[in-house]
């Protein structure tokens, strides 16, 4: 758990016990997010601030281990990834589909609620997510940073023959790079500052690669038909806007300046559409349907694990730009 900035230690609970329409979970695998690391560095995210002990993760695949009231005990030993954002469903926002945007949300690792680097965690049974014995237990984890991907390509509108700009090749560059590929898009083009990153992107989707670091490379001579910003980086975003052809689509995906300034002139006359993302909604189906087709790898991105002992050097993991996707293993020691 997180005490404070830069502070961590392990602690022993109790386990906990499922409450009516949860399930008990053993935690098998965790993804690290980049929010985990800004958590332990700064100790807040925006409006999202640290104010007492938190555990953090919320990349979580793990086994069902126990079941609680109104829950059928044939769920019992059933592999699952899970979704980690339980919203109150009761809401206006609920109630039209869009519950990532439920302001009540309980979403792990966002304070004050605990997330998933732990043993075990209670969560509703329908957002505990079966999968297939051919998704690892790693895989059942990343299927949460993949649905990002698979939201952000659905709000630019990807599919066959598209062509597609993404800023950033960290891992949800990448995840949506693979998400690209996966829905038909026939240029996928990825752009970075850290040759290391680039390189890696061949291996998931990419079909052309950008050095953002040189002048004009990117600008309106790419004519895409989407443009991912997985960077948060205002310069990428501005110079990533004007690569869109007419009528085309931007998803803002990475958090980065609060404030930035924008093209209006070139949206408002390319009729360009502009959105932010924030999570996903009913996307896990669709995550664990590609997974487990093969469509895209998530094993493959995985760098590095460390058990719960080990979470600090999990945090520190992305200073080597070598590290795509570090896991932790809450039963390792």
């Amino acid at each position: 758990m997180l005490r404070g900035v830069g502070d961590l230690a392990v602690e022993q609970r109790p386990v906990p016990s499922p409450a009516l329409g949860e399930v008990l979970i053993r935690v098998g695998s965790v993804g690290v997010c980049g929010s985990d690391v800004h958590y332990f560095r700064h100790g807040r995210i925006g409006d999202y601030v640290v104010r007492q002990p938190l555990v953090l993760g919320h990349e979580g695949g793990g086994t069902i281990v126990a079941v609680g009231e109104g829950v059928d005990s044939s769920r019992l030993g059933q592999r699952v990834a899970m979704e980690p954002g339980v919203p109150d469903r009761i809401c206006r926002e609920c109630k039209a589909g869009r519950y990532n945007l439920c302001p009540n949300v309980r979403f792990f690792a966002t304070p004050p609620i605990d997330g998933c680097f732990a043993e075990f965690v209670t969560l509703a049974a329908d957002f505990a997510h079966p999968v297939p014995d051919s998704i690892s237990d790693d895989g059942a984890g990343l299927i949460e940073p993949l649905s990002v991907g698979v939201w952000a390509c659905g709000k630019v509108g990807v599919g066959p023959g598209s062509r597609v700009l993404i800023s950033g090749a960290g891992p949800i560059g990448l995840m949506n790079a693979q998400v690209a590929r996966a829905l038909g898009a026939t240029e996928i083009i990825v752009s970075d500052v850290a040759p290391t990153r680039l390189e890696a992107a061949t291996r998931f989707g990419a079909t052309v690669l950008v050095d953002a670091r040189e002048p004009d490379a990117i600008g309106p001579q790419l004519e895409v038909d989407a443009f991912i910003d997985c960077s948060g980086a205002p310069p990428a975003v501005r110079q990533g806007i004007t690569a869109v052809r007419p009528a085309g689509r931007v998803a803002l995906v990475g958090m980065g300046a609060d404030e930035l300034s924008l093209p209006v002139s070139l949206i408002q006359n390319r009729e360009l559409t502009v959105t932010g993302t924030f999570r996903y909604a009913n996307t896990y189906p669709t995550a664990i349907a590609l997974a487990a087709a093969g469509r895209v790898d998530l094993d493959g991105m995985v760098t590095g694990h460390f058990g719960l002992d080990d979470v600090e050097s999990a945090l520190s993991a992305d200073k080597d730009p070598a590290n795509l996707k570090v896991i932790v293993e809450p039963g390792r020691r």
